[in-house]
């Protein structure tokens, strides 16, 4: 997997005038604390975040049970097979092990009869699955994160992007952080920087936030993601067939979004 040290990724992307997300807050009518959520432009589709299954399947026990058992000495196998170690390690935003595999939500979906995305909602953790309670998701499956793509999908998104630029690599691009993600409290001065298309898979290691970007837009303005920090999905608007190349690409999972607007 492809890592940029901090140092090269913050050089690459060097800070640009926080009036550049000013076309965002008009278009939005947002003051950009999760991210700016755009219209489509002329079309939409959310990029959905990964979710990984264990080996053994979901359990009957929630990770808030599963860890109140072992702080309370449970044994190394309170569910057979399951390491708790696989259990609460990991990276945020990484590949969890390699005892996980990639659980699509349309799989999950067939599962439990819920709907893919809900309809006329934000795919959220209070919306999406609703036959599975917020924070009572079952040991051996990991829920989206929240507010961040994984690497693999944010890599994966920027090569699309490439092959859908006129000018490829060369393209210019603005990316902006929100204030939450940094961990900062001045909302007057937005976090804005400036780069190559080609070099944003960098911005995942930047030293700021070693996240993806909240969003991510060309300089021509002819398309515009947002990961909203709430939100278990990443909205991509731009032309058409940018929208199509996304839906019909095996490695990241994406739907339509209802409506271009």
């Amino acid at each position: 997997m492809l890592r940029i040290s901090a140092a090269l990724a913050a050089a690459r992307w060097p800070t640009a005038a926080s009036g550049e997300t000013d076309w965002l807050r008009e278009l939005t009518g947002g003051h950009g604390l999760t991210g700016f959520m755009p219209p489509g432009l002329p079309d939409a589709a959310w990029v959905l975040h990964a979710m990984y299954e264990h080996e053994v399947g979901p359990t009957g026990m929630s990770y808030v049970d599963y860890q109140r058992a072992v702080l309370n000495g449970g044994g190394p196998e309170i569910v057979p097979g399951l390491d708790p170690a696989e259990v609460f390690a990991g990276t945020a935003g990484e590949h969890p092990g390699p005892r996980w595999h990639r659980l699509r939500w349309a799989e999950l979906a067939r599962r439990t009869g819920d709907p893919v995305t809900p309809e006329g909602r934000m795919p959220s953790p209070h919306s999406c699955f609703p036959s599975i309670s917020p924070g009572a998701w079952p040991v051996g499956l990991h829920a989206p994160s929240e507010g961040r793509l994984d690497r693999a999908d944010w890599n994966r998104l920027v090569d699309v992007l490439v092959e859908h630029s006129p000018q490829g690599p060369d393209t210019r691009c603005l990316a902006y952080y929100t204030p939450l993600v940094l961990g900062a409290e001045d909302f007057d001065n937005l976090r804005v920087r400036a780069g190559r298309l080609g070099d944003a898979k960098a911005l995942y290691d930047h030293p700021e936030a070693e996240v993806s970007p909240s969003n991510l837009w060309a300089q021509d303005r002819s398309w515009v993601l947002c990961t909203d920090y709430d939100l278990w999905a990443t909205r991509v608007c731009g032309p058409v067939a940018l929208v199509e190349a996304l839906l019909r690409d095996p490695e990241v999972e994406a739907v339509r979004t209802a409506g271009a607007g």
